[in-house]
């Protein structure tokens, strides 16, 4: 059973890592493709690039809840290998877009059926016992991590290609990822575990009402929530801000995602697996919060390039507080109600990406334009880190006074 559970650990790593990749990829080009394909330049891009993610994450939204509950129901492994087809299609309609509008059609279809880690968060969840659970949660952030090693190093020399290639490559990775958990992805659902598709379940606002109702997880929800948040002035406009305020060329910027790449992986894979038996999840949701806001904070400050680079560090080293957040929710569910979580936290981290980049990316527009009182360009950051720091104190709150079992650690 143990050789079974770290080869189905091994096979949901190996897809992760190649889907991350497709989509690190296309990262360091977008905004040049935005910007050319409305003639705009990068700063006024931003606000654009930010209405794509909030498309995406909408849809998302509205159907990871519906995907998350047929996993329940037919078993992970399907519902996962549809995932990628999707996003393989998405960046074929991407790599051809003749305009903007194309872009919104490659990222609804993603958007329908994006649940790839939705389900591999539930298909680890299935696999994993108390004690291994936040250590496999933590190899979803690690395969993340290395993802982003090698799609943006990747796509930004192949934006010497032009603008266009890093799409096509994305295209056959998440195509040949599909072929590949195919022949070697297995089920890891038993069919006792499953249960029937409810659509009130399936509804997204529903699932939300799940986490409310479930005791012990709404509140942790706002902070998993508000970290997602804030998140977003570094997800959505790193590219934008950083070739607007340093003048980055795409291969700069694949560089600098590369290493915030190795820097979550050696966190997730490694330093995790160090420091939470050491500390407990309680304190790695505190120390790994603070970090975070530490790094936003340090990030809207930047003068140099070198600063950026530095700065990842302490940023980065926040991830430890992931793993065990999504951890400590975890418990409080049955295994038959795994999918429905996912799917509910995938809904919280959509909603954070609606409404994030359509606040984030529009301040680093407005605060770069001639319309602003004073440029910060920085001022994103910022606003994140007043989202991480209230997710600390929240967190505190609730968790101070709780016990952790012994397990909960390992």
């Amino acid at each position: 059973m143990a050789t079974n559970r770290k080869a189905a650990i091994g096979f949901i790593f190996i897809t992760l890592l190649v889907d991350v990749m497709g989509w690190g990829l296309i990262i360091p080009v977008m905004p040049k493709l935005i910007a050319e394909l409305k003639n705009i330049s990068i700063n006024e891009a931003s606000a654009y690039g930010g209405l794509l993610l909030s498309s995406f994450a909408i849809t998302q939204f509205l159907f990871a809840p519906v995907i998350g509950n047929l996993s329940d129901k037919y078993g992970r492994r399907p519902v996962l290998l549809f995932s990628l087809l999707g996003f393989g299609i998405d960046y074929i309609i991407l790599a051809l877009a003749p305009n903007y509008g194309w872009l919104f059609v490659g990222r609804v279809i993603a958007g329908i059926t994006g649940a790839s880690f939705t389900t591999a968060a539930a298909y680890i969840a299935d696999i994993s016992t108390v004690e291994t659970r936040t250590k496999n949660f933590g190899m979803i952030g690690a395969a993340f991590g290395l993802g982003f090693v090698i799609g943006p190093a990747l796509g930004g020399l192949l934006a010497g290609l032009g603008t266009r290639a890093p799409f096509y490559a994305a295209a056959a990775l998440c195509l040949l990822n599909t072929l590949y958990g195919y022949f070697v992805l297995p089920e890891s659902l038993p069919q006792e575990n499953r249960r029937a598709f409810e659509w009130k379940k399936a509804n997204p606002f529903g699932s939300l009402q799940f986490l409310r109702h479930t005791p012990g997880i709404g509140k942790m929800a706002l902070c998993f929530f508000l970290i997602y948040l804030a998140s977003q002035a570094v997800q959505g406009n790193w590219s934008f801000f950083t070739i607007h305020r340093f003048g980055w060329k795409e291969s700069m910027v694949g560089i600098s995602l590369a290493v915030v790449g190795v820097l979550v992986g050696a966190v997730q894979a490694g330093l995790t697996r160090v420091i939470n038996p050491k500390i407990g999840n309680t304190n790695s949701i505190y120390a790994g919060l603070l970090l975070y806001t530490l790094g936003l904070l340090l990030f809207a400050f930047a003068s140099q390039t070198w600063m950026m680079f530095a700065f990842l560090i302490p940023y980065c080293l926040g991830g430890i507080a992931n793993p065990s957040l999504q951890a400590t929710i975890a418990t409080y569910v049955a295994p038959n109600q795994q999918g429905q979580l996912q799917g509910a936290l995938t809904s919280l981290m959509s909603l954070s990406t609606i409404i994030g980049p359509l606040i984030m990316n529009n301040l680093f527009t407005y605060f770069t334009s001639n319309k602003a009182p004073f440029y910060f360009p920085g001022v994103s950051f910022l606003l994140g880190a007043l989202f991480m720091l209230t997710s600390a104190v929240i967190a505190f709150l609730i968790l101070h006074t709780k016990k952790e079992p012994v397990t909960a650690a390992g």
